[in-house]
C-alpha cells in the first residue's frame, strides 16, 4: 500500500513540472529596483561588456573580474528576495502532506 501510494504521488509530482518553464531569465538582472545606485551599477556592468579586453594583460582581467563579482554581489544586496531551490519545496511539500 505504502508503494502504490509512494508511487502515485511521484507521478503526481513529476507531471507538474514542465521542463520549459525552469530556463533562466536571461534579464535576471534588470529586473533589480530602479534605484539610483542600482542603475549606476548596472551602467558599470555595461561598460566592463561593452570594453576591450584583449590588449589588458592578465593582472588587469583579474581585477575586472572581481569588479564585476563584487557588483553583482551589491545587485544581490539590493534586490532581496527568498529564492528556495526546487529540492527544498518539495521537500516542505512532502513534510506538509505528511504531518497535516
Amino acid at each position: 500500500m505504502k508503494k502504490i501510494t509512494f508511487c502515485l504521488m511521484m507521478a503526481c509530482l513529476s507531471l507538474t513540472f514542465n521542463p520549459n518553464e525552469l530556463k533562466a531569465n536571461p534579464d535576471s538582472l534588470k529586473t533589480v529596483q530602479n534605484s539610483s545606485e542600482a542603475k549606476a551599477l548596472l551602467s558599470r556592468l555595461e561598460t566592463f561588456k561593452a570594453m576591450d579586453k584583449s590588449d589588458l594583460s592578465w593582472k588587469e582581467k583579474r581585477e575586472l573580474r572581481k569588479e564585476v563579482k563584487s557588483i553583482d554581489q551589491q545587485l544581490r544586496a539590493i534586490g532581496g528576495g527568498i529564492y528556495i531551490s526546487v529540492g527544498a519545496l518539495l521537500i516542505i511539500i512532502i513534510l506538509l502532506i505528511i504531518f497535516l
